[in-house]
């Protein structure tokens, strides 16, 4: 696997069903993960998430992946470039 990067994996989630299973993944990767924040927007509806990981980048991008195939969720994420 590659060096680990810092990364900030930004989530929207606008089906509140699936947080039982975003929470599950986080879970899985918790190894990695440095932080977290989750700010529900009861205006929208919705809930905005992010999480600050340090892990390879094959890691991430599997983490990010599983999260944004789950119902009523999007996610992407910016990593650090060293």
């Amino acid at each position: 696997m590659s060096e680990n990067r810092v990364a900030v994996i930004s989530i929207i989630v606008e089906d509140r069903s699936s947080s039982a299973q975003i929470n599950a993944l986080l879970s899985e990767y918790a190894d990695y993960i440095v932080g977290r924040m989750g700010v529900p927007y009861k205006a929208k509806h919705i809930s905005v998430m992010c999480v600050i990981a340090d892990a390879p980048a094959e890691v991430l991008n599997t983490l990010t992946g599983k999260i944004g195939q789950l119902h009523g969720v999007s996610a992407k994420t910016l990593m650090s470039k060293v």
